[in-house]
């Protein structure tokens, strides 16, 4: 079964400033196929034990963070050198005064449910255990590239609610994580007409509700809502949606 989807920005500017823990020793041997198949059959026959898979998949992670944080550099910079999209957001940020690079691009082991998050103070961090391929961790520097571009093109007010909104639309828009194929081959949304729309406003009402100031799910569709139309047609610094 699919995991749930993630909002791919919101993690704590303190998780980009410091490195995560470092992993505990665990014995690797009880981490197998086995007992992970074991875990999902009791998701399919419900049969569940919510905090035992927690803290499985917490420990699973724990015993693998060195080759997961290699694998999520080794495509950082591939990323930076040779994806199309993520070379022109370098130059569209380098433009307005700014500098993304390896240097600040982080790519760290999370424990909350997003792919990744921007700071203007720290820049960019890249979860990289929440990762299922190199498509995916591209589509999440994307987002936060988009971002990035933002917050030096314009003021953004880190309080004004119909602002962040704007951001999230524009970020779900522009970084590639709406198109067809993504929402087809791993979110299940099999929905043809007005696909793009659709995955843009669910994400960015998901990314709305981890803010403090959102009240629950009716309040973030209202600020979405709110800001829809000039946001989601507003494709600067490409051409057109590029994606």
């Amino acid at each position: 079964m699919s995991k749930p989807e993630q909002a791919a920005d919101g993690a704590h500017p303190a998780a980009i400033a410091q490195p995560g823990p470092a992993p505990q020793k665990l014995d690797p041997v009880y981490y197998t196929w086995s007992n992970t198949f074991s875990i999902l059959l009791g998701r399919m026959t419900g049969a569940r034990d919510v905090e035992l898979e927690k803290n499985y998949f917490t420990e699973l992670d724990a015993t693998k963070a060195d080759s997961i944080c290699k694998r999520c550099e080794s495509n950082k910079e591939y990323l930076l050198q040779y994806s199309p999209v993520i070379r022109f957001l370098s130059d569209e940020v380098y433009k307005l005064g700014g500098d993304l690079n390896k240097d600040n691009i982080l790519c760290r082991m999370c424990t909350n449910e997003q792919s990744g998050g921007f700071s203007v103070d720290y820049g960019i961090l890249l979860c990289a255990n929440k990762f299922r391929n190199r498509g995916h961790q591209e589509d999440t520097m994307a987002h936060e590239m988009v971002h990035a571009w933002d917050h030096l093109k314009w003021k953004v007010e880190a309080n004004n609610m119909r602002h962040q909104a704007c951001l999230e639309i524009r970020a779900s828009t522009l970084s590639g994580e709406c198109r067809f194929t993504r929402e087809f081959f791993t979110r299940n949304q099999w929905s043809i007409t007005e696909q793009l729309q659709a995955c843009v406003r669910r994400r960015a009402v998901l990314s709305m509700m981890q803010r403090p100031q959102i009240k629950d799910e009716a309040h973030a569709k209202k600020v979405v809502n709110e800001v829809w139309e000039s946001c989601f047609h507003d494709t600067r610094p490409f051409d057109e949606i590029y994606r």
